[in-house]
């Protein structure tokens, strides 16, 4: 399995989907299968403005827990709760349904320093 192709990396295992100004952010199955089973899923409200390298909300699991850090600055504009409901599903799709947050960034160029899906796979094998 390889990472998707429209999405870029962090070296701390979020994914970001740019869409215009809009960002979705999650965590990758690299991460999840690191983490393994993923028991509590936290994010911060809508509203919330972020910069670029906060903390936008953590994952716990039974090894450890992590934060999620935002690579752009802006503001949330939506958050999935189902992960929240049902922690499990960030194992089982996080590439789709499992997706965290969604951003309007005010500077969608950070994309740039963040890694490409050979890049990342190449680095992070699933």
């Amino acid at each position: 399995m390889s990472s998707p192709s429209d999405c870029r990396f962090s070296e701390s295992h979020e994914w970001y989907k740019v869409d215009g100004d809009i960002v979705t952010v999650g965590i990758t199955q690299f991460a999840t299968n690191e983490l393994t089973d993923i028991t509590y899923v936290e994010i911060q409200p809508v509203g919330t403005v972020v910069s670029s390298g906060d903390s936008i909300g953590e994952v716990e699991s039974v090894k450890t827990t992590s934060d999620i850090i935002s690579m752009f600055d802006g503001e949330i504009i939506e958050i999935n709760d189902a992960p929240s409901d049902d922690p499990s599903l960030l194992n089982r799709d996080p590439f789709g349904e499992g997706w965290l947050a969604k951003i309007r960034t005010t500077n969608s160029s950070n994309s740039k320093s963040l890694m490409d899906q050979a890049t990342y796979d190449n680095r992070y094998p699933i």
